[in-house]
């Protein structure tokens, strides 16, 4: 009988013909992957969720873009890059369990270079419109790039949504901090301003919007994400099948250049009362000055109640998915906007064409024009002070 020490001699060569090339392509294999990962992008887990990181192209000025992609066990996907902070998709299931993108946006980078209709984007310095591009604030008075006929809309000719920020992934969360800094003077704006926008997905199904801001002088802000949801998914078609309710008895009616007049005008009786739920298309198209002025909904709503802490601003609700896409927030308006001024020259993901209303947005945020109306709740931010705020979506189906 043969020593224990000749037994293992002799079967190694078994196992060398029969399982090494096995096990040598497995390692092969192996390192690739891992080869892969570290070429094209890398990944970080947090509980039940990851956040993977992978070149997403390359500015005209040669600054390299980095898309995020945030998961959750949901089956639930963000992606967001840190040009212009921009949620460049957002995939979410139906009551059946299939998942379908439902904001509009591009498939490259260089789709959003002349991003006019603001396609998922972080808008500011200030969100909404200012009155002929100027406002007094302190005894001195501030001239903005006026681009949006006589007035300032969504921060200037070159907003935040245009900006290069700086991305982070959230340590110990499913999530991405953007960081960018407002140089002084820049669209005509006072004081270095350094803000810092997040996003977190939860096993809730939640987008969670943290934004945050400081400045070195007395400044104006308003700060707002301006996705376009089209929640049958993207490229489907129009959104006028959608449910919504707006938790807001009052609006801001505004003037032939969009301008808030300063009332706030009770809903009821007029084709903007959502207070409850209500086709998008039911009343859209009524002979009301205010829509015929916005050629559809593009009014900030005055959400009801406190002043302080996350309230629900909106509801929507998409029948043939039964996806259901609900907005807290701790600000004090919601502009509704429902794609009025997409005109179909705008080519999106896998070749969709966005037309008139295939998608609408809720922007939460302080009033439009705020810094020239004094009755309005204030977005001035002064030195020494810190601006948070906080937004939530929360998708599910029924």
């Amino acid at each position: 009988m043969p020593s224990q020490e000749s037994h293992s001699v002799a079967i190694w060569p078994v196992i060398s013909e029969a399982k090494l090339g096995v096990v040598f392509s497995a390692l092969v294999l192996i390192i690739f992957l891992a080869s892969a990962n570290l070429a094209h992008g890398r990944s970080s887990k947090a509980a039940h969720g990851a956040v993977e990181e992978q070149p997403f192209g390359t500015t005209k000025e040669g600054k390299k873009i980095t898309l995020y992609t945030l998961t959750n066990s949901h089956h639930m996907e963000v992606r967001a890059m840190n040009y212009g902070a921009i949620i460049v998709s957002l995939r979410v299931p139906d009551r059946k369990g299939l998942v379908a993108d439902v904001v509009l946006g591009h498939d490259t980078l260089e789709g959003y270079f002349d991003n006019s209709p603001h396609l998922g984007g972080l808008v500011g310095r200030y969100a909404n419109r200012i009155a002929n591009g100027s406002f007094t604030l302190d005894g001195v008075k501030y001239s903005l790039p006026k681009n949006n006929g006589p007035n300032t809309l969504h921060g200037g000719i070159k907003g935040f949504d245009q900006a290069v920020w700086q991305g982070t992934p959230l340590k110990g969360k499913t999530g991405v901090a953007f960081s960018y800094l407002s140089k002084d003077g820049e669209e005509g704006f006072p004081g270095n301003l350094k803000v810092r926008v997040s996003y977190s997905l939860t096993e809730a199904n939640e987008l969670v919007i943290n934004y945050e801001a400081t400045t070195d002088k007395p400044t104006v802000l308003n700060l707002s994400q301006h996705s376009y949801f089209n929640l049958a998914g993207e490229g489907t078609g129009d959104i006028l099948n959608h449910d919504v309710m707006i938790n807001a008895d009052r609006f801001t009616p505004v003037d032939s250049t969009m301008i808030p007049t300063g009332e706030l005008r009770p809903v009821r009786g007029t084709p903007l009362d959502f207070t409850t739920q209500t086709k998008v298309g039911a009343r859209i198209d009524d002979n009301y000055e205010q829509l015929v002025l916005g050629k559809g909904y593009d009014h900030n709503f005055v959400i009801n109640g406190k002043a302080e802490g996350l309230v629900l601003a909106a509801r929507a609700y998409e029948p043939t998915s039964g996806r259901v896409m609900e907005i807290s927030t701790d600000q004090p308006g919601v502009q509704f906007y429902t794609g009025n001024f997409l005109d179909g020259t705008v080519t999106g993901k896998q070749g969709h064409v966005y037309k008139q209303r295939y998608g609408l947005c809720f922007e939460t945020q302080h009033f439009p024009d705020s810094p020239n109306h004094a009755e309005f709740p204030s977005t001035v931010l002064r030195p020494g002070l810190t601006f948070h705020s906080r937004t939530i979506l929360k998708f599910s189906a029924k």
